[in-house]
């Protein structure tokens, strides 16, 4: 059974960081290209950061641009959000998906597995 587990979510307050994991199991992940995405309620899901099976090419939405970076672990099996100067924007439960493709997209219908979703609450 694939599995994606997210991890590593919580209060902060505004201009403090967060780590968010993403742990794939039940198959190897190396020729999938991996995104996190984030909802917020009333919004619809938008992808934040992408990052191809290689992890040489990455993605990023301009709101995440200089502020969250996306990476994954030689193994291919760990996918990590690191977000830093938080805002209360960026409230909203974050989820991360796989996608067998070689690079990431923004598109959350080119991917093929999505954990269920790790809530971030950055008060002011």
């Amino acid at each position: 059974q694939v599995q994606l587990e997210e991890s590593g979510g919580g209060c902060v307050s505004a201009g403090g960081s967060l780590r968010l994991s993403c742990a794939a199991s039940g198959r190897t992940f190396r020729n999938y290209a991996m995104g996190w995405f984030r909802q917020a309620p009333g919004n619809e899901r938008e992808c934040v950061a992408a990052v191809s099976w290689g992890g040489s090419s990455t993605y990023y939405a301009h709101s995440a641009k200089g502020r969250l970076t996306i990476s994954r672990d030689s193994a291919k099996t760990t996918v990590y959000l690191q977000m830093n100067s938080l805002k209360p924007d960026d409230t909203a439960v974050y989820y991360c998906a796989a996608a067998k493709v070689p690079y990431g997209s923004s598109s959350a219908n080119m991917y093929d597995y999505w954990g269920q979703g790790t809530q971030v609450t950055v008060s002011s």
